[in-house]
């Protein structure tokens, strides 16, 4: 069998966060494969290393544009993409890229971050409505509706899914009506070790200050325990959180990547109250050896072992979370347990799970479009 040549997709590249890594691992792994995606800002995706074979589309040709601003064009974008000469297209998804148009005889999988929130959640759509004027909000619903009715026919291209959790599994099944298999997404746990003596004289919480993390909740629960808490992070919440917080509440704002890893290892527990499609955080924490307070909800139920790993609580409210932190206080844990679990979910093992699942992918679609 002849090796498929393959073609990369991603929705942009314009910031570096979880799909962004998953392109990373996916480029390392086929690093021949040309990357196909709307927009490319080279200065703003340093950690991605530089790239050779980038293909952009007539969207990165305006001057000054944020691709926030041009989702209605997005749906041209990646369809103008010319894919036939590949075997297999390999697209990492949380907005469009999943709707480029392959020949039969190439292979599409879809790594699905999430299906497209602003089209299919209503809490995150409305969030996201409230930035802008009044005014705009009848013709950016329409919009939004027109998309949504783009990114359900979009999703039916796909020759197969693989999800980046049982929970964003379930939400492929819901809103595309699709099947998929989980493989969770790369974490790096060889940037993160555990402390020799950690200090374990506060509870730790980092990420983008932003509502529905609910660092809020976090900042309400230990100002009624009293506890030490440093959060990290920033955000259009940050002020909010500097006001709320009581003196046993520490909001430390940006941290030095150096900053981070020495806040995992030195916490008594990372606290991760938020509803996540998957979640990274929490494991570059157990990779740092600490314990996870978090949510049982969403990315935790594939990552945590409740009283092995951490405690999980059950509901979004100062007094699950207060009745967690108590629990725990109560428990001892095992940071070499905690940090090998962690590497269940390096990079290493991510690739190693995708090179498994395409070749395998490969094979079956091979015998029935390309039979010898």
């Amino acid at each position: 069998m002849k090796q498929p040549k393959i073609a990369i997709v991603a929705d942009w590249l314009t910031n570096y966060g979880g799909a962004e890594s998953v392109i990373s691992a996916f480029h390392e792994l086929y690093p021949d494969a040309p990357i196909y995606t709307t927009m490319y800002k080279p200065k703003e995706m340093k950690e991605l290393g530089h790239l050779k074979n980038v293909q952009t589309t007539f969207l990165q040709n305006i001057p000054m544009a944020k691709h926030q601003w041009l989702l209605s064009l997005m749906p041209t974008a990646v369809e103008m993409m010319n894919l036939d000469e590949y075997d297999i297209v390999l697209s990492s998804c949380h907005s469009v890229s999943k709707g480029v148009i392959t020949k039969p005889e190439t292979l599409h999988i879809s790594y699905c971050h999430t299906p497209m929130r602003y089209a299919w959640e209503e809490w995150d759509f409305e969030s996201r409505l409230k930035k802008f004027p009044k005014m705009l909000h009848p013709l950016i619903r329409k919009q939004i509706k027109d998309i949504k009715q783009w990114d359900y026919c979009a999703a039916q291209r796909v020759d197969d899914y693989i999800a980046n959790s049982t929970h964003i599994g379930k939400q492929i099944k819901k809103h595309y009506k699709r099947k998929s298999n989980v493989i969770y997404p790369p974490v790096h746990t060889e940037r993160f070790r555990p402390a020799s003596t950690p200090t374990e004289n506060y509870y730790f919480s980092a990420g983008r200050l932003i509502p529905y993390k609910k660092f809020d909740l976090i900042v309400e629960t230990f100002n009624k325990l009293g506890l030490p808490v440093k959060i990290a992070g920033t955000g259009p919440e940050l002020n909010k959180l500097k006001k709320m917080a009581g003196p046993n509440v520490e909001i430390l704002g940006y941290v030095s990547e150096k900053e981070l890893q020495k806040l995992y290892a030195n916490c008594k527990a990372f606290l991760f109250p938020q509803l996540e499609d998957a979640g990274i955080v929490p494991l570059e924490a157990m990779a740092s050896g600490r314990p996870v307070i978090a949510l049982n909800k969403g990315g935790s139920l594939d990552t945590m072992i409740d009283g092995k790993t951490g405690v999980l609580f059950e509901e979004q409210t100062v007094e699950d979370l207060e009745k967690a932190v108590k629990k725990f206080e109560k428990m001892k844990f095992d940071p070499k347990f905690i940090r090998a679990h962690a590497e269940k979910f390096d990079v290493e093992n991510f690739k190693e799970n995708i090179k498994v699942y395409i070749d395998k992918e490969w094979a079956k679609f091979n015998k029935v479009y390309h039979p010898r």
